[in-house]
């Protein structure tokens, strides 16, 4: 291979690094500690590095292929994991920003940049994960003699075995990953990503071929071309659904569900992973089209367009209608991050105007946040992510905005209802958020859960099916029977001090048994008030806090 790396051969590196990832992208998952049904590490950074490759364009310059595959994961960075795979690329891309080609210590020195801007970007660096072998990989190669006179193929295969013996290392620097018996999950997805870079130079074959698109790829592969008057379905409907679990995924019969969506439009498209079904097509029916989708899991993403209007609006056909006069801005506003109907209520109650579908199963990109935040009419907008999975891309939208945002970093849902609690419209923002930020640390959370795999942590054996107390972060209670695990997660929450006790019930949760269970808290804690709401969240069964 020729010594320099140009920007059509860095362009198949870095898409031939994202269809490895997404290929073990399960096994990822599979590393995560805590076996809760979360947004796991594999699916957010495969996400996350689909979104860099859609933005690649494969003629340019090798800084240009950087610059714009560094904004499309910018942008599409979730989790915090997902956000420092983007700050990598970020310090990355800024390297060789101006190079029309790369030698090896460009390589180099653009890896080691990488390392650099993730690092920046995380307040408390922990050792043992993505951050560290993302570092040691680039040590190593830096104290390397005869690097720089190594060809790109055989640099970037050093490179590579010195990631996988830093990854090999992580369970001697995090306890609780020797504990568990694995290595950290973002690091791994990192080497993957290493791996198929290195294939692309050596010019390996995929085992399956092509880099697999993603669904949005796939979905942008149809054009609406006809005429408003020729138009027979008149809505471009798109909705993505994440499956039910194993089961539905498996069950899932592509062909015959396209067969059915057929009768009610055209330019169809309907395409799945493991984990995701992606649904285009023009209906005249849009409310069918959903209907359908649903019963194979959760609606996460929805967009419905009249395209006779657009059409109409394309040929300037309608008049231009006037501008209203810009309202004026209200001093504040509030974005926050949650799942469930109830729960959303609860906050749009407490004067939330733009409620983020999102948490534990389904994290929401950095550019969702953006979008939820440019929707929010005034001018300082508090950001709410109630996830701590979350607070690093709420702090990445927070910095691209061009809007006043503060994040207050809100890892929980009763910490997100406690800090727009403390909000008061009288103050000077800074006084709001130090008051919103205190309200966090006066108020316990808690969550029941089930376990999504068999696992041993911190001395507790979990089968699957477990149900699981969670108190802040630690998992203290498992049992097999719901009600069992809830009364000993409360026994550890409630102390002499303890004077409200809320409950927010989850989707699988029945009313009868909510009566029942509130009963049973209020006869054991007669002197601590209870309020329930019922907060329709998915995969938890309830959410707890205690003031």
């Amino acid at each position: 291979m020729d010594q320099l790396v140009r920007g059509p051969e860095l362009a198949k590196m870095l898409k031939r690094g994202a269809s490895t990832l997404q290929k073990h992208s399960k096994e990822v998952d599979a590393l995560n500690v805590f076996p809760v049904p979360d947004g796991d590490t594999g699916t957010n950074m495969s996400l996350t590095i689909r979104s860099g490759v859609e933005q690649l364009n494969d003629s340019g310059h090798a800084g240009e292929i950087a610059k714009f595959f560094s904004k499309g994961l910018l942008m599409g960075a979730r989790g915090n994991s997902g956000v420092i795979l983007s700050q990598l690329f970020r310090g990355f891309a800024k390297s060789i920003e101006k190079k029309a080609e790369l030698r090896t210590e460009d390589m180099a020195e653009a890896f080691e940049q990488g390392v650099d801007a993730a690092y920046r970007a995380v307040m408390k660096p922990v050792e043992g994960t993505i951050l560290t072998v993302a570092r040691e990989a680039s040590l190593t190669m830096k104290n390397k003699h005869n690097a720089n006179a190594l060809a790109p193929e055989d640099w970037m295969c050093q490179f590579l075995k010195a990631a996988k013996e830093a990854l090999a290392y992580t369970p001697e620097q995090l306890p609780v990953l020797k504990e568990v018996g694995v290595v950290d999950s973002g690091g791994q997805g990192l080497v993957h990503i290493y791996e198929g870079m290195l294939h692309a130079l050596t010019g390996e074959e995929e085992e399956e071929g092509e880099a697999v698109p993603s669904l949005d790829q796939l979905v942008k592969l149809e054009h609406h071309k006809d005429p408003a008057e020729a138009i027979t379905y008149g809505y471009c409907t798109e909705v993505m659904v994440r499956f039910a679990g194993s089961e539905a995924s498996a069950s899932f019969q592509e062909e015959s569900f396209r067969e059915e969506l057929s009768e009610y439009g055209d330019s169809l498209l309907a395409v799945c992973d493991d984990d995701l079904l992606k649904i285009h097509i023009h209906a005249e029916e849009p409310g069918k089209i959903l209907e359908k989708s649903q019963r194979f899991g959760e609606l996460i993403h929805i967009k419905i367009e009249n395209m006779r209007e657009q059409n109409r609006a394309l040929q300037q056909e309608a008049p231009a209608e006037e501008p209203e006069a810009s309202a004026s801005l209200a001093a504040y506003g509030f974005v926050t991050v949650t799942t469930g109907d109830g729960v959303a209520s609860l906050f749009e109650s407490l004067g939330v105007q733009e409620v983020v579908r999102g948490g534990q199963s389904m994290n929401p990109s950095t550019e969702d946040l953006l979008e939820a935040i440019s929707r929010v009419h005034a001018e300082h907008v508090f950001l709410l992510p109630n996830n701590g999975n979350i607070v690093m891309a709420a702090e990445q939208a927070a910095d691209i905005s061009d809007k006043q945002v503060t994040v207050i970093p809100t890892r929980t849902v009763p910490q997100g209802l406690a800090g727009m609690l403390a909000f008061d419209e009288t103050k000077e923002a800074s006084a709001n958020e130090g008051a919103m930020k205190e309200a966090t640390r006066y108020v316990k959370s808690g969550q029941i859960t089930h376990a999504v795999r068999e696992t041993s942590i911190d001395g507790k054996k979990i089968q699957e099916g477990d149900f699981m107390g969670i108190f802040e972060k630690d998992i203290v209670t498992v049992h097999q029977e719901m009600k069992q695990a809830f009364q000993e997660l409360l026994a550890q929450m409630v102390d002499s001090e303890s004077e409200i006790i809320t409950l927010i019930s989850g989707e699988d949760v029945s009313e009868e048994l909510a009566e029942e269970i509130t009963a049973e808290l209020e006869e054991a804690y007669p002197d601590v008030e209870v309020e329930t709401h019922t907060g329709g969240q998915p995969l938890y069964q309830y959410i707890v806090s205690v003031e």
